[in-house]
């Protein structure tokens, strides 16, 4: 079933909704609002993190996984709880059936071969009752029970680790957006100096101070940087639809973030500037220890949603493995039926009188002994045994990939905090050079040449610091997965499941 989204123009409302969205009936979704396109709603890490994991759709699958846990515990407990039923019926003989019988046992005088006819039954009968069927032993019934509850438990875990994805997807994508607008801005930059140059040089030209080549040379140089700019531009919107894909949103729905990388201090604990300040905030909600520690590698075998949810599954196939050993056992069983029956002639009377309707009661034990069925529950309990096995195998690859992944983050962190700093001093350097250069140009002591190199180098130096911090950026959102201990996502867990068990 499609579900449609009430958009609001205020950011505000879209928070509201698409947050309580998951927790609603498709019957209490509300209706689309048309969005004005000309309107753009500025997102920031925090709010972004926030819609995808109230409206992503693996998490709503998630949540329906959960759901449908929680009917299963319902049915295994039936398994085991009384079976209640009730039953009447009416006949009415149109004809009386007739039966015949030897004349003999009316007259002993009657010849032998002599048949008379003789009706049996009433023209009305009436049946009903109850009957109640209760399960006393099963071993299959109990291990069901059981099974049902860590299946739930694995659903949970599941919901946990889609959590943790759908963060860190959300970060890194966020992060994208953020760099592709930093690319536009460097190229924007360079076309601004490129035309304030071209400016000067044109006057110049015009007073013999230079010849047309160096005018041409910066419009070349103008020329080349605008596809480089419409490039840049579609990078941003290509991104965008990337965040709204994962935020669940409408692809077409105009947004904007909050960020600027070219001015976020990685080794700052809090925002130099207020639009950094949720991107700060994220990244300093787990501390980085880049410390090769067996504790943290241990720590973090706790948390990680796919570890978890490994451990439940090996707990649900040790109920399995229970449940089929169970079908050697034998089952127990009682039932129980009250009836009443009543026949009547003539015009009917419901179940009749008291002198034309009888009771009977019946109880019985059913007990069942398995002795032989073939190979199948041995063949069963092997194949689940090598399940077993295979699950822990599993766990062995997934707790070497999550400590590759926790020393490849460390490593990543690592190598931002070694070059930032260098690189900070560089773009320093380079935008002292380009003032130097455009300083000698306008004085007539430098050549278009040198402008040019060191207007060149200052790209490079601004485009090394923005990638360098985008890259920290991602690295530590890898690294907070690696760790189990993604922002918002235990409490986020906690609440949705709550909200759940009210419903």
């Amino acid at each position: 079933m499609n579900h449609r989204f009430f958009y609001p123009l205020k950011l505000c409302g879209i928070l509201i909704l698409i947050i309580g969205f998951p927790l609603s009936s498709p019957a209490e979704a509300q209706p689309a609002r048309q969005v004005d396109d000309t309107l753009s709603q500025t997102l920031n890490l925090k709010q972004a993190i926030q819609i995808a994991l109230a409206n992503n759709t693996q998490m709503k699958r998630a949540l329906l996984s959960i759901r449908d846990a929680d009917e299963q515990v319902r049915i295994a407990w039936s398994n085991v709880m009384p079976d209640i039923a009730a039953s009447a019926n009416y006949t009415r003989n149109l004809e009386v059936p007739v039966n015949f019988i030897p004349a003999v046992i009316f007259n002993p005088d009657a010849d032998q071969d002599e048949l008379v006819p003789v009706a049996f039954g009433t023209d009305n009968n009436w049946q009903g009752g109850f009957s109640v069927s209760q399960t006393i032993f099963s071993g299959q019934a109990f291990v069901g029970i059981s099974s049902s509850e860590v299946y739930k438990a694995a659903q949970s875990e599941s919901l946990r680790a889609t959590s943790q994805g759908i963060v860190t997807q959300t970060r890194v994508t966020y992060h994208q957006v953020l760099i592709a607008k930093e690319q536009v801005k460097l190229i924007q930059a360079q076309i601004q100096r490129i035309r304030e140059t071209l400016e000067d040089t044109r006057i110049r030209f015009e007073e013999g101070f230079v010849d047309d080549y160096a005018v041409l040379q910066l419009e070349v140089q103008l020329g080349n940087l605008k596809p480089q700019l419409t490039t840049a531009q579609f990078a941003i919107d290509t991104a965008k639809r990337e965040l709204l894909d994962i935020l669940g949103l409408p692809l077409h729905l105009p947004i904007d973030v909050e960020g600027n990388l070219s001015n976020l201090n990685i080794y700052s604990s809090s925002a130099e500037s207020p639009e950094n300040r949720s991107l700060k905030k994220i990244d300093k909600s787990v501390p980085i220890q880049l410390e090769k520690d067996s504790l943290i590698i241990n720590q973090a075998f706790d948390l990680r949603g796919d570890l978890r949810v490994l451990d439940v599954q090996q707990q649900l196939q040790d109920r399995q493995l229970k449940a089929q050993q169970s079908q050697y056992l034998p089952s127990l069983s009682a039932n129980y039926n009250l009836q009443w029956t009543a026949s009547q002639p003539g015009t009917p009377q419901f179940f009749g009188t008291e002198d034309q309707r009888a009771r009977s009661q019946t109880i019985m034990l059913n007990l069942q002994i398995p002795i032989f069925q073939g190979f199948s529950r041995d063949a069963n309990i092997q194949r689940t045994k090598i399940q077993l096995k295979d699950l822990e195998l599993q766990e062995n690859q997934t707790r070497r990939t999550a400590q590759k992944e926790i020393l490849s983050a460390q490593q990543s962190i690592e190598q931002a905090f070694e070059t930032l700093e260098a690189q900070k001093k560089v773009l320093e350097q380079a935008r002292r050079g380009y003032e130097r250069a455009e300083a000698r140009y306008q004085n007539g002591v430098g050549t278009q040449q040198e402008l040019t190199d060191a207007d060149l180098q200052l790209r490079q130096a601004e485009n090394s610091y923005a990638q360098t911090v985008f890259s920290y950026l991602n690295a530590k959102a890898q690294y907070d997965q690696a760790l189990g201990l993604v922002p918002f996502v235990g409490q986020q867990v906690n609440d949705i499941q709550n909200k759940i068990e009210l419903n």
